[in-house]
């Protein structure tokens, strides 16, 4: 019907599978994972240690191009808080964090982080476009990327980590906040 092998097929939802986005039930076939908040919890709390020791790497090992990039990158994230759209907040907040994790310089922790955030991304729309969101956690996340930056460019690394661990562990609070009296099939 899709004009792909069976093969290609199966090897798609073993990746989807590894990645914990799918589970094979046996007898009924794949179907799409439920998260559960306590997940959530849990992989917040790893995006924290993750991306704060991504911070702490570019700022020990990014070149003036990477960190002109990443300035881009911000102020692309500052244009789309402005502009309001979910979607597009929610896109240049990856490519800051594309960039970050790419002068960081470790493929292995870049790999690990891009299977992270395949895992967290529905979370993270969620906490971005949630009607309840604080009205001061946007302006609260902005100047906290805008410290990590300067910090980063003092290469301050132990400060760029612990301001970058401060914001994702903020962010999963207000996650949480928002989705503790929501139905949990997310």
């Amino acid at each position: 019907m899709l004009g792909v092998s069976r093969t290609v097929i199966r090897e798609a939802l073993r990746q989807l599978e590894s990645e914990g986005l799918v589970a094979i039930i046996p007898n009924k076939g794949p179907i799409v994972r439920e998260l559960t908040l306590s997940e959530a919890r849990d992989l917040y709390v790893i995006r924290a240690v993750l991306e704060g020791l991504a911070a702490r790497l570019f700022a020990e090992n990014a070149n003036d191009g990477d960190i002109d990039r990443l300035e881009k990158e911000l102020d692309a994230t500052a244009a789309a808080y402005a502009e309001g759209n979910t979607e597009l907040i929610l896109a240049s907040k990856n490519r800051f964090f594309e960039v970050l994790f790419e002068g960081a310089g470790s493929e292995t922790l870049s790999s690990m982080l891009g299977t992270l955030h395949v895992r967290i991304w529905r979370w993270r729309a969620v906490g971005l476009g949630h009607p309840q969101r604080s009205g001061q956690r946007s302006k609260e996340s902005l100047a906290d990327l805008r410290a990590t930056l300067s910090a980063i460019k003092n290469r301050d690394a132990a400060l760029a980590e612990a301001i970058l661990r401060d914001e994702v562990t903020k962010a999963g609070a207000e996650v949480m906040r928002l989705l503790e009296n929501v139905p949990r099939n997310l």
